[in-house]
């Protein structure tokens, strides 16, 4: 672009930072020429001088000076293509969708984002789960690869700041399900402690006197004699690994999770998929009302309630504020 342009910002970019309006405009734009171009004058808003952190409000003029190379979009390499049967595995596992939000029954074993050895994963794939829309959703929390259940999506980037906000302020109630090895005492109670990274690229974290301060409620909802219980979990913080780790501290760590239970957490005749399940969530809408979500448990957890003859059916909110 040689020439100066005025830009209106569309309602979908309300609320959004000025520095980040460049930044998805015009990828090839540096921060700190940015500044300077802001310092000196050069971009305005509504004709006047605005810094990097400026809020956006739907209908500002933006002024954009001559940027030459910098307005070219930074070329990226194609997505692979998506598989048919990935595709219709996403498309089936949504529980929950409207015009702002999706929420999905995340399969255990898929990651939620790329990484070290991680070929396929949920972020590669929401074009699978676009319904027509224009955006692609956005990922608003995550779960463990191996962990299922309730996973929410954006369909919008306010809808994405709404609901990121929903699980800042703790607003967003998450109850988990889990099949432990042994049953924990008390029956029911809350766990803190620190959680620092072990330096692993595995992201294994183990607890500790500093790190990042990570709470959990727990109740026991049913146990199979003394060898394994049903907890139901509610983080009230959101730490890598939190529920895995805590049950761990608890001495009663989650079936199958070699990780933090080592050969212990195995049992003959119990799958050796992870037993942890984000069964519920209720977050309150970008927009109206609150979105309550239960999901079904996983094959593997259906099969070892259906051993032990609990009933996967009962009420998923067993803590005394539901």
């Amino acid at each position: 672009m040689s020439i100066v342009e005025t830009r209106t910002v569309k309602p979908a970019d309300a609320d959004q930072r000025l520095d980040r309006w460049f930044k998805q405009h015009f990828p090839a734009l540096s921060f700190g020429h940015l500044q300077k171009l802001l310092r000196t004058g050069q971009i305005r808003v509504d004709g006047k001088r605005a810094k990097a952190d400026y809020r956006l409000s739907a209908g500002d003029q933006i002024r954009i000076p001559p940027m030459g190379d910098m307005a070219l979009p930074m070329k990226k390499a194609a997505p692979p293509p998506i598989r048919d049967a990935d595709a219709r595995l996403l498309q089936d596992a949504v529980l929950f969708r409207d015009e702002h939000v999706i929420v999905i029954n995340k399969p255990p074993g898929l990651a939620v984002q790329g990484g070290t050895s991680i070929g396929k994963h949920l972020d590669g794939m929401l074009d699978a789960l676009r319904f027509g829309a224009s955006e692609r959703p956005r990922l608003v929390h995550r779960l463990d690869k191996d962990t299922s259940g309730v996973l929410v999506l954006a369909r919008s980037r306010l809808a994405a700041a709404a609901l990121a906000k929903s699980f800042k302020d703790r607003t967003t109630k998450k109850t988990y399900w889990a099949l432990v090895i042994g049953v924990p005492s008390p029956n029911e109670g809350e766990i803190t402690s620190f959680m620092e990274k072990d330096g692993e690229e595995d992201e294994r974290v183990r607890p500790g006197d500093k790190g990042q301060k990570a709470i959990t409620e727990y109740k026991v909802i049913e146990a199979a004699g003394n060898a394994m219980s049903w907890l139901a979990l509610r983080p009230v913080t959101g730490r890598t690994h939190q529920l895995r780790v805590h049950c761990a501290q608890l001495g009663t760590p989650i079936v199958s999770d070699g990780k933090y239970g080592g050969e212990d957490a195995f049992r003959d005749g119990v799958s050796a998929k992870l037993h942890l399940h984000a069964r519920h969530i209720a977050i309150p809408h970008p927009v109206r009302g609150m979105i309550d979500v239960t999901a079904p448990l996983p094959p593997h957890m259906r099969e070892t309630w259906s051993l032990f003859e609990f009933d996967p059916n009962m009420k998923q909110d067993v803590f005394d504020d539901d």
